[in-house]
């Protein structure tokens, strides 16, 4: 193995020499050069790949670490040519090490472009979604929704306010706004129900001939020294588009974080994709920190994105290490940008979501800006019985990985669905706020086949419901020529139920849901509503207004902001006066967007 070394050293230089021996424009898209250079470049490497595979041959059983040869090179290009996603396949008792593959010769971005040649346009991707209608109760009574514990859209807003940018519409989910910070729900008493489900219900802040229904769920927390082993797949995105310092070295910090807090019982691997997937680092207990610290500082960025080869891997390195009645879930890391092998959307979440059945949970950290496809990052969560969340900041890191380590690794309730029937006597019309994209059918509530979100250790969910009383002005809705008159009051509750509220949940492991059912008593109105409550509505109205501002009557920026001023409380991380802070910054950019542009006086 020593003579195998300095050999493979040598053709190493070789094949950076072959490389960099190109014309300066050889790399240029479109140039008559670009092909001709392509080949050479293929041709030496393909060169000292064999070579290197020969001389490996002779070597011990014990490799340093796992090189692709020019058959396989060829083979893997011969399938992505085809757009069929290359296979890993791992032979023989091959002892891999930590090593991450050579890097290319170029840094390349999303696209096939040289670094030097990064596209400028915009592309981030989100899924459309239109705001919640409102609902003449008389007419549809019932609202049914699929929690949420997301939080990737309050991080992404914040970080295009801080560069000055006005987020799209789409990127604005209220609801991850929402749930982005802690309210203090109260908690179950014991851990024979995982959760406690609490209301609380006061006049709109911007409307007070409404009201707001705010509903609280707050799951039993764990401490970081009894979670039971995990598991841990972190798959990670090494292509060329993940290069800036938002991306790859913000993500080699984030997961350092998350190594630090680990255990000797606990397990990682560590799976990379660019233009195919590759294993940097088998099972290994989370004890040994400083040997995936160092696997993690030496990945590089290059190549195209093959997202579908990483999850395969990542999902087969999981079940090879797989821990009963543990934790055991893939982290994927990644800007979203897949661009070879399996592209589609659905094809992706229709891969997660057989996986999740066996037991192995997929969750989404997203980095950087430019290229983000934060629909992508989030479905894929979604169907993974995973959370997605946005990682701007080490300190967003921290507080994601080490902070709520325990609600983001393990999962305490499973299929988490919210029912809410409205009494028509004393409700007219009501709106969900957010959730646009977790709202399910009426029969879905009692299907257990129907997928929903899941609730992690400590984990809290917020929802509110805009809410107009029977004989309020505040009507939206026009009444109907031929409508009829309300429902008996008489017949369940009268007019002491606002609402009838069940939720359903599956304890982990379990197939069939558990009910729980409450009523929601009208009466229970709070003329001085709690600082959670206010606070969580200064929230909603903030992401109202960055979508628009179409729900919430006269209400401005600086409404908006007396509201969170008023109800900081409690602010040991400093969260809520980091969002009065983005509120200002919010109101300046809107309102240097709707300011008459000033024309210049022609003497």
């Amino acid at each position: 193995m020593r003579l195998a070394q300095p050999c493979l050293a040598l053709l190493a230089c070789a094949l950076l020499a072959a490389c960099q021996s190109q014309p300066r424009n050889a790399n240029v898209p479109g140039s008559d050069t670009d092909v001709a250079a392509a080949e050479a470049r293929r041709a030496a490497y393909e060169s000292a790949a064999d070579a290197a595979a020969a001389i490996s041959e002779a070597a011990p059983a014990t490799l340093d670490s796992v090189q692709v040869s020019g058959s396989a090179y060829r083979a893997m290009q011969s399938k992505s040519a085809s757009n069929q996603p290359s296979r890993v396949r791992v032979q023989g008792n091959v002892n891999f090490a930590y090593a991450a593959p050579p890097p290319p010769p170029a840094p390349m971005v999303s696209g096939g472009y040289p670094a030097e040649f990064e596209r400028s346009v915009n592309t981030e991707t989100y899924a459309d979604h239109d705001d919640n209608p409102v609902h003449r109760t008389s007419e549809q009574p019932v609202s049914t929704f699929s929690v949420d514990v997301d939080t990737g859209s309050y991080s992404n807003v914040r970080r295009m306010l801080r560069q000055g940018v006005r987020p799209p519409a789409d990127s604005v989910r209220a609801e991850e706004l929402i749930n982005y910070f802690d309210y203090g729900h109260p908690g179950p008493a014991n851990r024979q129900q995982p959760f406690q489900v609490s209301t609380e219900l006061a006049p709109a802040p911007w409307n007070a001939q409404r009201q707001l229904l705010m509903i609280g769920i707050k799951g039993y927390d764990v401490p970081k020294a009894t979670l039971p082993p995990a598991n841990l797949v972190f798959l990670i995105d090494t292509s060329g588009s993940m290069e800036s310092e938002d991306k790859l070295p913000l993500l080699k910090q984030a997961f350092t974080q998350l190594a630090r807090q680990l255990r000797a019982e606990d397990r990682v691997s560590i799976v990379v994709y660019a233009g195919s997937a590759g294993l940097v680092l088998p099972p290994t207990p989370g004890d040994r920190q400083d040997e995936i610290v160092a696997a993690l500082d030496r990945l590089q960025a290059g190549g195209s994105t093959n997202g579908g080869d990483g999850i395969r891997l990542a999902y087969a390195m999981a079940k090879q290490a797989f821990v009963k009645d543990g934790v055991n879930r893939v982290i994927l890391a990644t800007d979203g940008d897949f661009n070879v092998g399996i592209v589609d959307r659905d094809a992706l979440k229709t891969l997660v979501a057989d996986q999740r059945k066996t037991g192995i949970a997929l969750s989404t950290l997203g980095f950087g800006a430019g290229n983000y496809n934060d629909a992508m990052a989030e479905e894929l969560a979604d169907v993974g019985d995973g959370n997605h969340a946005y990682i701007d900041t080490l300190q967003e890191a921290r507080k994601v990985l080490v902070d709520e380590m325990q609600s983001t690794l393990l999962t305490i309730a499973r299929d988490v669905k919210i029912q809410i029937e409205f009494n028509p006597a004393v409700v007219a019309e009501y709106r969900l706020i957010g959730y646009e994209n977790r709202i399910l059918k009426r029969e879905d509530f009692a299907n257990d086949k129907v997928d929903a979100g899941d609730i992690g250790a400590g984990h809290e969910v917020t929802a509110l419901y805009e809410i107009t009383p029977v004989g309020s002005t505040a009507q939206r809705l026009p009444a109907l020529r031929y409508g009829s008159k309300h429902a008996d009051a008489g017949k369940a509750g009268g007019r002491d139920e606002l609402a009838h509220l069940s939720l359903r949940y599956k304890l982990p492991g379990q197939e069939q849901s558990r009910l729980i059912q409450t009523p929601i008593a009208a009466h229970d109105i709070a003329a001085n509503p709690s600082n959670r409550f206010r606070f969580a509505s200064a929230v909603a109205a903030y992401a109202d207004l960055l979508r628009g501002g179409q729900n919430i009557d006269g209400w401005q920026w600086q409404d908006v902001r007396r509201a969170a001023e008023g109800s900081l409380g409690d602010d040991k991380f400093g969260l809520r006066h980091e969002f009065v802070e983005l509120i200002d910054s919010a109101r300046q950019i809107t309102s240097a967007e709707t300011s008459e542009p000033k024309i210049a006086e022609v003497r």
